[in-house]
């Protein structure tokens, strides 16, 4: 094995996020072969890590979980235990996992959870440009101008997207569709920070309703709200080839 970064390896243990390994870190809380760790260390097969007094185990590269949730609304995708709604006591998994992004508070339907950090990193990367699905109800009836615009791009000003700010931008084009007086269907491919209801507000309209239905390949399917299945088997194979991942269980 090669050198690896230590937050990175804490991450892909499950142990916490990178940066929430970073602050440990900063916090003296890590140590590596027993002595304090630094920021920036990288780490061989061969070291010793420890966080906060507790050894950190390796993880086999077929040694990890991938969760489909059906979040509700009111859940907000935090590993924070001071926030009561956080995704992590909602789902109560026996093991630590962590949300791969958000979704937002009010909006329902599927979260994927996971404590590798590689395919959390994967998945996320906008560059990559994965779909993600969303059925979405709004406050009047949806028009052949309003598909349009959302079709070519809106105009949003002083939005986020992870670390990043913009003061203005426009989303890229992307799919969407009518399916009902005043409900539609949209596919997006990027990640910006309660991107379609900020696109809706731009068009003048309000959204009543949001569910996310698909990442990726990965389908809400019948799930119902509250509950979450393992992705395995063909729908987790797809997703790893899609991320351009190797799946060395039958190696």
């Amino acid at each position: 094995m090669s050198e690896v970064r230590l937050n990175k390896f804490l991450s892909d243990a499950g142990v916490c996020s990178r940066r929430e390994a970073d602050r440990a870190v900063e916090a003296g809380e890590v140590t590596v072969n027993g002595e304090p760790a630094v920021m920036g260390q990288k780490i061989a097969e061969t070291d010793e890590v420890c966080f906060r007094g507790r050894p950190v185990r390796r993880k086999a590269a077929d040694d990890f979980v991938l969760l489909a949730v059906n979040k509700r609304e009111g859940i907000v995708c935090t590993t924070s235990r001071k926030d009561p709604d956080n995704i992590v006591d909602y789902v109560g998994y026996p093991t630590r996992i962590y949300p791969v992004g958000r979704l937002d508070k009010d909006s329902e339907g599927l979260i994927l959870m996971t404590d590798r950090g590689d395919l959390s990193d994967r998945i996320l990367r906008s560059v990559n440009g994965h779909e993600k699905e969303y059925l979405v109800r709004v406050d009047r009836p949806v028009t052949k101008e309003f598909i349009d615009a959302m079709k070519k791009g809106v105009r949003l000003e002083d939005v986020s997207s992870g670390a990043k700010h913009f003061k203005s931008i426009r989303t890229k084009p992307c799919f969407a569709e009518k399916t009902g007086s005043q409900t539609f269907r949209i596919i997006l491919t990027q990640g910006l920070n309660r991107q379609i209801r900020r696109m809706c507000e731009a068009l003048g309209y309000r959204v009543t309703h949001l569910k996310r239905v698909r990442v990726m390949n990965i389908e809400l399917r019948d799930l119902k709200v509250g509950e979450y299945r393992h992705v395995r088997g063909e729908e987790l194979e797809t997703l790893l080839a899609m991320l351009n991942v190797k799946d060395t269980r039958n190696d």
